[in-house]
């Protein structure tokens, strides 16, 4: 009894092996886990990889963030499941080859000349005829003659009812099932190599080698042995970053939750970078003049590295990335936002921060980038309406048809100089991300503006508070005149003098109304009232407040008489306040656009909560350059399984594979033939091969058809 069983749970054991690899070695197991593979390449092109966790809550919001983290979809070819993936797809492409490969060589060798005469006449492609020569020379010279034709032939003698007839076997085409073997093998040699040149490596070192990712901060020196990989690590990728004049040894391997420092058996000096644009501001070139110094033979090797054009050093490719800043000193000048704040200076280094302080407020001020260089359209702001009588019909057709990219409308390019990137941190810990050009801007209206950029979080864009230059191209004129909006006695100042300039001063009554008009206008305008409960200023509150209070017949009326009252109340508020700090009145040629984009800036003022603003006055850039150092030792396998792909598709679907056989058996003094052809693909080159064949063999005319 104990033997039975025994018996019987090893029969069950083999049994479920054997179903175990019949699974493995599957087909539909395969493609199963090629289309996982697909969908989760497609996930990890589209969806940014080992971006900060905040980048992924701010684009997502927290729900699917979290479901990214548990998916690990922040970084899926890392992800433990991909990369088992990976694995058991190298497995069942390893054991369909082993299956099959014995099968597949076996056939090559194969004639398959034991084929009965009565099987030759249920094939599609078959043919008869008569030959004057014995079965035996017949035999010889056919086989001759298909051997000169490329094929591969075998004779084999057998007795017959007729007597001693001859078999002639040939094939042609064993490349196609050679073309089998070499596409997966190439699906072997592509995964290996990837799973080389992944973070498999980098793992094995974290599961088994103590290794930990760092998610601190501090300086690069500061950081711990156990976060660090060494330099006999068989397989990386990682980015050096490296200032002009300054060198680097450390790469950073980006992870999910943190980094991993990769020491280089080099390190790298950038002597210069170069870099060029096109016209709409893009890098049209750049590259990074290096010198490589090996740390254990103190060497040095001269190099330029060029997108495209890696340099290399001891089996590591150095590519050129990208480029950032690599430490641009700045002066900014501190411009309050209200007559509260004194003006200041301030000096920083990108990527470096400042406390600030007034009174109990206190701020943190980031500096966080550097752009020598913002090109911008122009042309939308300035252009003109089309006169339909010099429509040219050719070149207006012109204008739409071509490449795909044509547009009608126009571009203006321009360089409008250098901006300053910085966030202000409350004592929170809540910062807001601000974009400041160093030079007002003609946008095409002729009144040069200060743009003021803000943004709550980096998935935002910026948006734009757009002050108007003084006649000296500086901010004082407008905060100036937003300090004297805030301030009632400039107002009450500016609205009794606005009445008795328009009004007769006969007529007190009328006086009176009209200032107290200007005054109610201008305290809607400064934010003084709440219009339906909420507290606005603005143009928005001059809208609410003719929407509450005036019939709807009456606005467009009421509205246009509000307007032209509050801009007569602002062009005096500001007289006003430069006869307070005894400075000259505008000159006239710039007295209307000023106002008039001033009170568009007063208006969207509220939407910029920042109690000064920072205009760049100074600074020294300092470029560095950002590099890819990867060590890929299956980057050689995967260009071998390449090879192999192309030459197994090239043979599966171009080389077909044809047997041949020729029956000759005695008839009187001569021999009759018997001939049949099959492929594994039926075309009509084949019909047309066949044609031939029976030609060249039987002597029969060829099917010209």
């Amino acid at each position: 009894m104990t033997t039975e069983a025994s018996s019987t749970a090893s029969e069950n054991g083999s049994s479920r092996r054997q179903s175990v690899l019949e699974l493995l070695a599957s087909m539909r197991f395969a493609i199963a886990l090629l289309t996982i593979i697909c969908i989760a390449s497609v996930i990890g092109t589209v969806l940014k990889q080992n971006e900060p966790a905040s980048n992924y809550v701010n684009q997502f919001g927290p729900f699917w963030a979290e479901v990214f983290a548990s998916l690990k979809l922040h970084s899926v070819y890392s992800a433990w499941w991909f990369l088992l993936i990976l694995a058991f797809l190298v497995v069942s492409t390893s054991l369909c080859i082993a299956r099959n490969t014995p099968k597949i060589l076996a056939d090559l060798k194969s004639y398959k000349e034991n084929i009965r005469e009565q099987s030759l006449k249920a094939f599609h492609h078959k043919a008869e005829g008569t030959l004057t020569e014995t079965p035996e020379v017949a035999a010889h010279r056919l086989g001759q003659l298909l051997a000169t034709g490329g094929w591969k032939v075998k004779l084999q003698s057998r007795d017959s009812a007729q007597g001693k007839g001859w078999m002639i076997a040939a094939k042609a085409g064993a490349a196609n099932k050679l073309g089998y073997i070499a596409a997966h093998s190439a699906i072997v040699l592509v995964c290996v190599g990837g799973l080389l040149d992944g973070d498999l490596m980098v793992r094995a070192q974290m599961w088994f080698g103590g290794k930990a990712v760092y998610n601190g901060g501090g300086l690069i020196a500061d950081v711990p042995e156990q976060h660090r990989l060494s330099e006999r690590n068989p397989a990386f990728r990682g980015n050096l970053m490296v200032a002009e004049n300054t060198a680097s040894s450390t790469a950073i391997l980006s992870q999910s939750d943190g980094i991993l420092l990769q020491e280089l058996p080099f390190s790298v000096e950038l002597k210069k970078f170069i870099v060029e644009y096109y016209s709409t501001g893009m890098p049209k070139l750049f590259a990074s003049d290096i010198v490589i110094h090996d740390k254990a033979t103190g060497a040095k090797q001269d190099a330029r590295v060029e997108v495209n054009h890696p340099a290399s050093y001891k089996g590591i490719e150095i590519y050129q990335s990208s480029f950032d800043d690599g430490g641009s000193t700045v002066k900014l000048q501190a411009v309050p936002m209200s007559a509260a704040t004194v003006p200041f200076e301030v000096e920083g280094v990108i990527g470096s921060s400042t406390d600030l302080s007034n009174g109990k407020d206190k701020l943190r001020l980031e500096f966080t980038g550097l752009r020598v260089i913002n090109v911008e359209n122009m042309a939308g702001a300035t252009a003109q309406g089309v006169d339909v009588r010099k429509v040219d019909l050719r070149s207006a057709i012109d204008q739409r048809m071509g490449a795909g990219h044509k547009t009608t409308e126009t571009k203006e390019l321009r360089n409008v100089g250098p901006s300053v990137s910085y966030k202000l941190r409350d004592a929170a810990g809540q910062a807001r991300e601000y974009n400041n050009y160093m030079a007002p801007v003609d946008t095409g209206d002729g009144v040069p503006v200060f743009l003021l950029g803000m943004r709550e979080n980096p998935s935002e864009p910026y948006r734009y508070l757009r002050p108007p230059a003084d006649e000296n191209g500086e901010l004082t004129g407008f905060i100036r005149l937003r300090a004297a909006l805030a301030d009632p006695a400039l107002r009450e100042r500016a609205v009794q003098r606005y009445a008795r300039q328009v009004v007769d001063p006969q007529r007190p009554d009328l006086s009176r109304q009209l200032a107290d008009s200007a005054a109610r206008a201008l305290g809607l305008f400064a934010g003084l009232e709440k219009v339906k409960g909420q507290q606005v200023a603005g143009l928005q509150a001059l809208s609410d407040f003719l929407e509450t209070n005036v019939p709807e017949a009456e606005r467009a009326r009421a509205g246009e008489m509000f307007v032209r009252i509050l801009n007569g109340a602002l062009l005096e508020l500001d007289r006003v306040a430069r006869e307070q700090a005894r400075v000259k009145p505008l000159p006239a040629d710039k007295l209307q656009g000023f106002m008039a984009q001033s009170v568009l800036a007063l208006s969207d003022a509220p939407f910029y909560p920042a109690p000064m603003t920072f205009m760049l006055k100074d600074f020294k850039q300092v470029q560095a350059s950002v590099f890819q150092v990867a060590r890929a030792p299956g980057k050689n396998v995967v260009y071998l399984g390449c090879l192999f792909l192309i030459l197994g598709v090239f043979a599966m679907l171009y080389v077909r594979e044809r047997r041949l056989w020729v029956w000759l058996s005695p008839q009187g003094d001569g021999a009759r033939a018997q001939l049949a052809l099959s492929a594994n693909r039926q075309t009509l080159d084949l019909d047309r091969e066949f044609d031939q064949l029976a030609a060249r063999l039987l002597g029969r005319p060829e099917n010209t058809k």
